[in-house]
C-alpha cells in the first residue's frame, strides 16, 4: 500500500493526499476497451507492453487509417493510443464512450483537437520525451553540413580524393557563425545549449514576444523579431508546431530573406516550409544546403517504398532523415510510459500531468479529480 508520508509525493510528501487506489485497486482497467492504432506502422515494442500489463491494460492493437476502418475500431472504446494516424471531426465523433486519446509523442495536428473537446475527449500528449533527442539531431544536422559531411563521403565512395578534400576548403568554423531559431521551447532550448557549446552565437525568436526571458539569458540567447533572425543567421532551425499560423511559415518570400549562403534546418514539421521554394533557392545558390527530417511531400512511413519524386531528393547539399529526430532507446521508453500514465490516470477518474493536457479547458465525459502521482509511485519504485 501507498503511506501518505512516501517521499517525492506533491506537497513534499508530509501527509500528502495521496490516491485511494492501490496497484490491486486498478484490476477495473482490465474490462476497459483500449485500442493501440499504428500496430503495424509502429509495433508495440517490449517496454510499452510491460507497461500496459502492469497497469493490468489490455488494448487491442489495430492498424486502421481510413475513417471507415477508425470508426469500426473506434466506435465503443474508452481510450485509445495512438502515434500517427490522423483522427478527423468524423471519426472522434463516432467515439461516443472515449475518454481519452493518449498520443504517444508530441505533435497532435493530426487529430481534430477542437472536435474531441467538444466530444468531452481529454487529449493528451508527452510534451518532453524528446528533448535531448531533437537536441541532438538538429546539431548533428549542422555539425554534418559545418563539416561538409555528406558530399566528401560521398566523393570519397568515388574514389575522388582531391574533390573530397576540396570539399573542406568550403567549412567555417561554428565559433564564429551564428544559429537562429524559430520557436524557443523545449527542442529549441535544447539545440540553444549545445549550439552555444560549441561557441555559436544564438539568436532566437517566438511567437510570444512578452514570455519570461530567463532561460534565454541565462544561456547567452538573444531574443529579437523573425525578420533580423532570418537575415543575420548563417543556420536557421525550426521549433515550433504545425498551425494555421505555422503553415508555410518559410515560404519563397522568407526563405529569400535568409542571409545568402545559409543553412535550414528543420526537425519540427515539413509544412512549415514551402519545400519546392527551399528546392529553388537551394539549386539557385541563395541558400548553400539543408537538413531536413520531416516533409510535406514525403511520407516516410508508406508502407509502399519506394524513391519518391521530390526536387530535394535531387540536391546533393541536402541531408534527408525520415522523421527520426526524436527517436532513441530512452525516448520510447519515456514515451510509453508519459502516454500509459496519461491514459490510466483518466481511467481511474484523474487528471494527468497538467502539462500533459492537450486540450485544457475540455469538461470531461466524467468529472475528474486533481492528477495523483500516488498512482503511479509504487510502480516506479518497482522499476527504480
Amino acid at each position: 500500500q501507498i503511506s501518505e508520508e512516501s517521499p517525492g509525493l506533491p506537497g513534499g510528501g508530509l501527509r500528502a493526499r495521496v490516491s485511494r487506489l492501490s496497484v490491486a485497486d486498478l484490476s477495473h482497467l482490465r474490462e476497459r476497451r483500449i485500442v493501440r492504432l499504428n500496430a503495424r506502422l509502429f509495433p508495440v515494442h517490449p517496454y510499452e507492453a510491460a507497461r500496459h500489463e502492469a497497469f493490468g491494460l489490455r488494448p487491442e492493437q489495430i492498424e486502421a487509417n481510413t475513417p471507415k476502418e477508425l470508426i469500426a475500431a473506434l466506435q465503443d472504446c474508452e481510450g485509445v493510443f495512438i502515434v500517427s494516424t490522423s483522427l478527423p471531426a468524423e471519426v472522434i465523433q463516432a467515439m461516443e464512450r472515449c475518454r481519452v486519446i493518449s498520443r504517444l509523442g508530441i505533435g497532435t495536428d493530426k487529430i481534430d483537437v477542437a472536435e474531441a473537446t467538444r466530444q468531452g475527449i481529454v487529449v493528451t500528449n508527452v510534451p518532453t520525451f524528446c528533448t535531448d533527442e531533437m537536441g541532438d539531431h538538429a546539431m548533428a544536422l549542422i555539425l554534418a553540413l559545418a563539416r561538409q559531411l555528406p558530399a566528401m563521403s560521398a566523393a570519397l565512395r568515388e574514389g575522388a580524393w582531391t574533390r573530397a578534400r576540396r570539399q573542406a576548403n568550403s567549412g567555417r568554423r561554428l565559433s564564429v557563425q551564428t544559429l537562429g531559431l524559430i520557436g524557443f521551447g523545449d527542442s529549441g532550448v535544447a539545440t540553444a545549449r549545445r549550439a552555444r557549446a560549441f561557441g555559436m552565437r544564438v539568436l532566437a525568436t517566438r511567437r510570444d514576444r512578452n514570455a519570461s526571458r530567463d532561460t534565454a539569458d541565462a544561456l547567452g540567447v538573444e531574443m529579437v523579431s523573425l525578420e533580423r533572425l532570418l537575415a543575420e543567421s548563417d543556420y536557421v532551425s525550426l521549433h515550433l508546431p504545425l498551425n494555421k499560423e505555422t503553415y508555410h511559415l518559410l515560404d519563397e518570400g522568407r526563405l529569400r530573406q535568409m542571409k545568402p549562403g545559409a543553412y535550414l534546418i528543420n526537425t519540427a514539421r515539413g509544412e512549415i516550409t514551402d519545400e519546392i521554394a527551399l528546392a529553388h533557392l537551394l539549386r539557385e545558390g541563395h541558400l548553400a544546403g539543408a537538413g531536413i527530417d520531416t516533409f510535406e511531400h514525403i511520407n516516410p512511413f508508406d508502407e509502399d517504398e519506394r524513391p519518391p519524386k521530390h526536387p530535394l531528393l535531387e540536391l546533393d547539399n541536402v541531408i534527408l532523415t525520415p522523421h527520426v529526430a526524436g527517436l532513441s532507446v530512452e525516448a520510447k521508453q519515456d514515451v510509453a510510459r508519459g502516454g500509459v500514465e496519461n491514459l490510466v490516470s483518466i481511467l481511474c477518474e484523474h487528471w494527468p500531468r497538467p502539462e500533459h493536457i492537450v486540450n485544457a479547458g475540455v469538461a470531461p465525459r466524467i468529472p475528474l479529480e486533481e492528477y495523483d502521482d500516488a498512482l503511479f509511485a509504487e510502480m516506479r519504485e518497482a522499476e527504480s
